[in-house]
């Protein structure tokens, strides 16, 4: 009789909070202690428990990032584990396409996963469909649970309810916990006051930080629960800015895009808040090619925004030139050194307008990823995350309407090289238009880096830059839709010119694209979500007689 296989299991466990886990006996320790009583139990299975832990406390089920789980799952791929063991199968996880991944994972290694509370595991067909089923219900559960809390905050800002955050310059908190809204701080009210006179009398940003400076205006003093103190700072040029726009001086609460009346008294009068609001309007419309009082005449053609900015792999600048074409002025950006004439094969000739709408869309993309992933400010903060979303949204806003107006003040410097785009932001300009001080900017989000290259397409050359969006080329989309058609016509027995005949076109239409059926399934996948080569045409692929090796197929169409 051969002895039975060893089974090497490993113990997971995981709480969502930091609750308890400084105790001598936590929540961690219970359910480690339940699941080593049931590996006890089946020991006469060859179950034997492996003496490391793989803990996880105070971290959601929400995500596959857990340094404990992570840790987990390099020892299954390494092969010295064959069972996961846990108390409840929420402790995995609370994601159904999370759990759908790990018992993937799991099969792959040939490990398997085992409930002691629930007498579930994945070694049987029925018991991934009941975990899948339980994985429903906690996932729903999970989903509920934050909906229902993002709808109270909704609610209690419509009622006018203050709901947390970062405390105002101005006002501080009711003195009674339970009523949630705001009492004027006379001191600060009458610095919030002068902020709004000084903009009102000048318009310009920059003379109002000067003029607070010199006034010894300052920033909210907030004592921290630990006793460190922040702020009580001069205020910067962001934070006049975001104070300027927040609608909570005129008694109100906003909540994403809308604003509703608070319960908390206005330190503003309705009057001065339109002419300051006025007031910044005009400035952020005011080309930046015209004198300002706030920054100097840049001398710049605004029609060739980028003239400055950019320079090539060499180090040559971007310079902008134009010709004229059957009565169409048509704009370029090419390298200063080819401008008397020369042919140096590594200039770069750009379109003018291609070349400004890819450096626009970069720079969103850039802002709306940092945005989405809390990397705008250097130490982000729970209470400013919504005006930091907002306050991006507006800005790519303005940098899609306004086309380079806006971009040429926020862009510093750039370099394009073959096959890449370097782009330097001006921080004081970002922070400004983002209403915060530079120095609460991460340094990371001032440098840019995207994909950029030049595609000949035909006559045409097409800029692709930053992260190309897959993008279907419907005539080739529904050529290889008609090909596979054809293809099954001909398989059941109908001559091709009785299909040429029913179509309406020469048989030899239908011979050069019925091939397409037959390309390759990665090639055809790409035409079908959009995510060929842009120079992968219809036409291209018509005129040629295609090899039956889909890999010598993929090399010809640049795979």
């Amino acid at each position: 009789m051969s002895p039975r296989r060893k089974i090497r299991c490993a113990i997971y466990t995981r709480k969502s909070s930091d609750d308890g886990l400084d105790q001598d006996f936590n929540s961690l320790d219970a359910q480690h202690e339940a699941c080593a009583a049931y590996v006890a139990s089946q020991r006469h299975e060859g179950w034997s428990l492996l003496p490391q832990r793989y803990d996880d406390g105070g971290i959601s089920g929400g995500t596959l990032e857990r340094p404990g789980l992570q840790r987990l799952l390099e020892e299954i791929d390494a092969g010295r584990i064959d069972m996961v063991v846990v108390y409840k199968i929420d402790r995995l996880t609370r994601s159904l396409t999370d759990f759908a991944k790990l018992v993937e994972w799991l099969e792959r290694a040939n490990c398997s996963f085992v409930s002691v509370t629930q007498a579930f595991n994945t070694s049987s067909s029925m018991g991934r469909l009941t975990l899948n089923v339980l994985l429903s219900f906690a996932q729903f559960e999970r989903e509920v649970t934050a909906e229902r809390i993002r709808d109270k905050i909704a609610a209690s800002k419509k009622k006018g309810l203050w709901m947390g955050g970062n405390l105002p310059l101005g006002y501080d908190r009711h003195p009674d916990p339970k009523a949630r809204t705001l009492v004027v701080n006379e001191d600060e009210a009458s610095t919030v006051q002068r902020l709004f006179d000084l903009y009102a009398d000048f318009g310009c940003l920059r003379r109002v930080v000067e003029r607070a400076a010199a006034e010894g205006l300052r920033s909210k003093r907030v004592v921290r629960a630990d006793g460190t103190v922040r702020g009580n700072r001069p205020l910067s040029r962001g934070q006049i800015y975001y104070l300027l726009r927040n609608p909570v001086y005129r008694g109100r609460i906003r909540h994403k895009d809308k604003v509703w009346p608070g319960q908390h008294p206005a330190i503003i009068g309705e009057d001065l808040w339109e002419r300051v609001q006025e007031r910044m309007r005009q400035a952020s419309q005011r080309s930046r090619a015209q004198p300002s009082p706030d920054m100097p005449s840049r001398g710049t053609d605004p029609g060739a925004w980028l003239t400055g900015k950019l320079r090539d792999d060499t180090g040559d600048r971007l310079t902008p030139t134009h010709t004229t074409r059957k009565g169409r002025r048509l704009r370029y950006y090419v390298s200063n050194r080819l401008i008397s004439g020369g042919t140096d094969p590594t200039g770069w000739r750009l379109s003018g307008p291609a070349l400004e709408t890819a450096v626009i869309n970069i720079v969103i993309t850039h802002l709306q990823e940092a945005s989405a992933s809390h990397r705008i400010l250097a130490r982000p903060e729970a209470g400013s995350a919504s005006a930091i979303k907002s306050a991006v949204a507006e800005l790519a806003t303005q940098l899609r309407d306004t086309g380079g107006r806006v971009c040429a003040g926020l862009l510093a410097s750039g370099t394009l090289k073959r096959g890449r785009i370097c782009l330097d932001l001006d921080g004081t300009a970002l922070a400004s238009a983002l209403g915060h001080s530079p120095d609460d900017l991460n340094p990371d989000l001032l440098r840019i880096e995207a994909p950029f290259d030049l595609r000949r397409r035909g006559v045409e050359a097409k800029i692709i830059a930053g992260d190309v969006q897959p993008h279907p080329d419907p005539h080739l989309r529904a050529m290889l839709i008609r090909a596979h058609g054809w293809v099954r016509d001909l398989k059941s027995g109908v001559q091709i010119g009785d299909i040429a005949r029913r179509e309406q076109v020469p048989a030899s239409y239908i011979r050069t694209r019925a091939q397409l059926a037959f390309l390759s399934p990665k090639i055809q996948a790409a035409i079908l979500d959009g995510s060929q080569p842009p120079e992968l045409t219809l036409k291209r692929l018509v005129s040629v007689t295609h090899p039956l090796d889909w890999a010598e197929q993929e090399r010809i169409v640049g795979f």
